[in-house]
């Protein structure tokens, strides 16, 4: 076989992995993005632990073919890059906090689609992802209002025992 049939192969198994690996797959269409913007991106993700790539289509096609998923097979055309992430908020809320703090890249970068716990979420769906604030931020406010009854309580019981003395 060629080597080049083979370098694919490889870069097919890489793609697989990673999107094994990785608890969401955000499909972005990107256009005309300068360098500084790119780089200013990737440092973004790589800050939050996600992987921003470009592989040809084809490839990722095949990839996802051979893991079982067809879904995206009407998103896989044009520039788009993957946004591989540790989980299902961050690639999606990256994008978009970027595009809202340079409305610049309104045009330039538009999520397709994503690929999150094994399912296909569309464009809708990655905005509404988007809005959702990561683990760590639902779980302190989950443990603020767990903690807030018995801050009151303690509150009441210190204004009580401040009257009677």
């Amino acid at each position: 076989m060629s080597a080049n049939f083979e370098a694919k192969k490889a870069v097919v198994e890489e793609i697989k992995e990673k999107i094994s690996a990785s608890k969401s797959v955000v499909l972005a269409k990107y256009d005309r993005l300068t360098v500084a913007e790119v780089t200013a991106l990737r440092g973004k993700f790589r800050d939050a632990n996600c992987e921003y790539k470009v592989y040809k289509n084809t490839l990722v096609r095949k990839a996802f073919d051979e893991l079982g998923v067809t879904a995206f097979d009407n998103d896989l055309n044009g520039a788009t890059a993957f946004v591989f992430c540790p989980d299902e908020t961050s690639g999606c809320s990256i994008i978009a906090k970027a595009v809202k703090e340079n409305p610049a890249l309104e045009e330039k970068i538009v999520p397709k689609s994503a690929y999150v716990a094994g399912a296909y979420v569309d464009a809708e769906g990655v905005k509404k992802l988007a809005a959702i604030p990561s683990r760590e931020v639902l779980l302190a406010k989950m443990v603020g209002c767990l903690q807030a009854p018995i801050a009151n309580l303690a509150y009441v019981m210190n204004a009580i025992a401040g009257q009677k003395s």
